[in-house]
């Protein structure tokens, strides 16, 4: 954790480490929750050996390039929510890449793959 500069939430990093406020990772930046029209910041869901979990932006006390560090302790860490609502899909645009013939079907018929990012 070398650059603790403050960035908007617009610049973090997927991937990035979630920390408490005593410094213990408690996760990995998923994906930040926006409404980008309305310049609305909700929060962020993060991956956790417990699945993935809702931070809310007024729990964020820092949000840096290497890490995100939260004004919540190891113990309400522990009890954050799932996320909840639609789930959420992105598509694989990896997918069908290869030369077996699986992939060489899937760039014939064009037909996108879709993963499910979380429930």
């Amino acid at each position: 954790m070398t650059d603790d500069t403050p960035v908007s939430y617009q610049a973090a990093v997927h991937g990035s480490p979630v920390l408490t406020a005593s410094g213990t990772k408690m996760g990995t930046l998923e994906h930040v929750l926006e409404i980008p029209d309305l310049d609305i910041f909700e929060g962020i869901v993060i991956g956790t050996h417990h699945g993935l979990r809702f931070v809310a932006a007024d729990q964020l006390a820092l949000i840096t390039r290497s890490f995100i560090r939260c004004s919540i302790d190891d113990e309400q860490a522990a009890q954050l929510p799932a996320p909840d609502g639609p789930p959420v899909y992105k598509v694989d645009a990896l997918a069908d890449s290869g030369h077996n013939l699986h992939d060489v079907l899937g760039r014939m018929f064009g037909r996108p793959h879709w993963k499910r990012e979380h429930d």
